[in-house]
């Protein structure tokens, strides 16, 4: 206990509110961005991917979609709801005619849809496990496994009767993080869609955001919590004076982050003591994705064309 306190008055004393290093401007609202090496991947609503050099914040390439026709016999741009890299392959996700989906994989400078509104599907996220596989997340809190070389769905299965809030998945793309509207967190295998684990303690209302690293779950509440998932110590959640719509972690575990307040404020604290620290500041918008790249370097978005990038002491 008293070396808690110790830790408690330490952070305290020094506390201090960091403002961006660098900030990486989109040509539409960001809707997810993804970083590998040095290139940061972002998606928008006017149908780009754009691409920057992380060290002279410049665009360098665009990822652009084929725009849509309205009922109104517009054109307009297909917003781009998910972005995701491997191995040289970008996979985006977007909105097509009627809401339903369109998925999209570019590579060598090449554009290929995967899945068309043919299909009917309603998803929210797409991202990679392998080279030929891909999950898929709905609305509905559906999860499909789909095999892009054979060109079929592995599995589609039902895991909630509850909307989707969020997902993602483990280092080792293993396990899906899915969280929903009920406050209850889902640990599943990919592989056999098998849920591992249901989280229920922690949230009492809708679940915006979940983030995992190193075995600890971070959720981020309409209820104004926080919840914290570790596997060796009792969960726990704390308390916002405004609703939380993003969290973040640490490649540790560690360092947990969480958008506070209406200033649009992000809050670092340490999943283990439970003691908050310093505060980043920079964004003007509801925060939207939260994304550590080391321990001392995270990049963030929110309801704009804005990426700020921000490193810790």
């Amino acid at each position: 206990m008293k070396k808690l306190l110790i830790i408690f008055l330490f952070y305290s004393l020094y506390a201090k509110e960091i403002i961006p290093s660098a900030i990486y401007t989109s040509v539409g609202f960001v809707s997810d961005f993804i970083v590998y090496e040095n290139t940061l991947y972002v998606g928008n609503d006017m149908g780009a991917v754009d691409i920057f050099d992380i060290k002279t914040t410049k665009l360098v390439n665009q990822i652009l979609l084929p725009p849509l026709t309205s009922s109104m016999n517009q054109i307009i741009p297909a917003d781009i709801l998910s972005v995701d890299y491997l191995n040289g392959k970008v996979l985006i996700l977007s909105v097509g005619n009627d809401s339903y989906r369109n998925v999209w994989i570019y590579e060598n400078y090449m554009l290929k849809q995967i899945i068309n509104e043919d299909y009917k599907l309603t998803l929210k996220e797409a991202r990679f496990v392998n080279d030929e596989q891909v999950v898929f997340a709905t609305l509905d809190s559906d999860v499909i496994l789909h095999d892009m070389r054979e060109k079929y769905s592995v599995y589609k299965t039902h895991v909630s009767n509850s909307a989707m809030g969020d997902m993602t998945l483990s280092e080792d793309k293993t396990k899906m993080i899915m969280a929903d509207e009920s406050g209850a967190v889902k640990i599943i295998d990919i592989k056999s869609s098998d849920t591992i684990k249901t989280h229920y303690s922690q949230n009492v209302d809708n679940i915006y955001k979940v983030a995992y690293s190193n075995g600890v779950i971070l959720t981020a509440g309409q209820d104004r919590r926080v919840g914290v998932y570790q596997n060796t110590q009792e969960p726990y959640y704390i308390k916002s004076d405004f609703l939380v719509f993003c969290v973040g972690i640490s490649p540790s575990g560690e360092v947990g982050v969480y958008s506070s307040g209406e200033e649009n404020v992000l809050q670092l604290f340490n999943t283990k003591t439970k003691t908050k620290y310093d505060r980043l500041v920079g964004h003007t918008k509801i925060i939207n994705q939260i994304k550590f790249i080391s321990e001392k370097e995270i990049f963030s978005s929110s309801r704009d064309n804005k990426i700020l990038y921000w490193e810790l002491n």
